[in-house]
């Protein structure tokens, strides 16, 4: 079963009048700016510098994209920004968060992150103890979001991702015998892995190879390359990030072992990476919920300002849901009454009813009548590409 692309509606007047009609009139307030707008602290937390730099400045370049249309709107919701730097690291996450809760004062206060999923489990438990709403871009474990009622996802989660991709393999008939090579010590990897064997053996593939590796440090993968390769897996399945995948791939190609490797969501991007080797992960097959090269004009809007922002660097799916995620914050606090005498715990019950109520979907880049469940996973599908060229293309 080939997985078809959302396409974004178009952003023009027609969206902008939308917005204003569905948000109502102005509201005067405590929290409210000379106009008599509203204002809402987001408070945004991602890897800046690091291994995981190009994950967090997406998220923080998209989101910026998507404060700066809205406030241009004039509504009656405007969004103070601000992001914070985690490294990727959990205890500098959790830091970053406090920092955040103390630039917001007694102003109301959503948090927008964390990038990456082992600083956002952290961060999540603070954000439900104190009782802020929470929306990430990325982080797509279930364990962000689990017995926490105030925390959503944008992405699609590891799981959905591995059962996607078993059902891919099945319903094409690319490979049979298949092999899996993941981080064990991430729980991003850990659990697309396992959903995607779990399912890949209800649905009769045979997973003939399963190997892993402590931490995205490592730089030799020979022993797990051969291992799938002597147990002859006609496909591998790498629910990782783009550096050891590349690692991989040259790896199995000089060791002349040429499978068809599919990977997640945490490979995209890697394309835009300055002095990235795109020979290294040609004919790679991975899941993506967006498209840069979208005609519609909402997309082309969004990559050319994105693009403006970022010194010509084209936006991936981390910037779509970041700004996917703005304007869902935004939508959503247009639609509630009373909020200009909100504080940030009045906001996050009001938000997470709202969210979880049934009937609030967003129209994004990243997916049509998004909506979200009572466990804060977003429902939306994700589509397959192929890396050919140095672009992406239908497989």
């Amino acid at each position: 079963m080939k997985m078809k692309r959302f396409v974004a509606m178009a952003l023009s007047c027609v969206l902008a009048a939308g917005l204003l009609a569905g948000c109502g009139d102005k509201k005067e307030g405590n929290q409210g700016s000379a106009d008599g707008a509203v204002t809402i602290k987001i408070g945004g937390i991602g890897p800046l510098t690091g291994d995981l730099a190009q994950y967090g400045t997406a998220t923080n370049w998209g989101a910026k994209v998507a404060v700066e249309e809205i406030n241009a709107l004039n509504g009656p919701i405007n969004l103070d920004f601000r992001f914070e730097d985690d490294t990727g690291s959990v205890d500098t996450a959790v830091s970053a968060y406090n920092s955040l809760k103390d630039w917001a004062k007694n102003s109301p206060l959503v948090i927008y992150g964390c990038t990456t999923t082992d600083p956002c489990v952290a961060v999540s438990s603070e954000t439900y103890a104190d009782r802020y709403f929470q929306l990430t871009p990325s982080a797509s474990s279930p364990d962000v979001t689990t017995g926490k009622n105030n925390v959503f996802q944008m992405c699609f989660t590891d799981p959905g991702q591995g059962v996607a991709a078993a059902e891919y393999v099945k319903n094409t008939g690319i490979a049979a015998k298949v092999g899996v090579i993941y981080n064990n010590g991430s729980a991003y990897s850990t659990g697309m892995a396992e959903a995607f064997m779990a399912k890949a053996k209800e649905l009769g593939l045979e997973v003939v190879a399963t190997q892993t590796y402590p931490s995205d440090d490592t730089t030799d993968y020979n022993v797990q390359v051969n291992a799938c390769k002597d147990a002859g897996a006609e496909l591998v399945f790498l629910p990782i990030y783009y550096t050891p995948a590349s690692l991989i791939m040259t790896q199995a190609k000089q060791s002349g072992y040429d499978p068809i490797f599919f990977g997640g969501d945490g490979m995209d991007g890697m394309l835009a990476v300055e002095g990235f080797d795109a020979g290294s992960v040609e004919g790679l097959l991975l899941m993506t919920p967006y498209n840069v090269g979208d005609p519609s004009t909402r997309n082309t809007t969004f990559v050319d300002s994105y693009k403006k922002l970022s010194g010509g660097i084209e936006p991936n799916q981390f910037a779509a849901d970041g700004y996917d995620c703005m304007y869902a914050i935004y939508e959503a606090c247009c639609k509630l009454d009373g909020i200009a005498d909100m504080d940030s715990a009045a906001l996050c019950d009001a938000l997470s009813a709202l969210f979880t109520g049934g009937e609030f979907k967003v129209d994004g880049l990243t997916g049509s009548g998004m909506s979200w469940l009572t466990t804060g996973e977003v429902s939306k599908s994700p589509m397959v590409v192929k890396v050919q060229n140095g672009a992406y293309v239908d497989p």
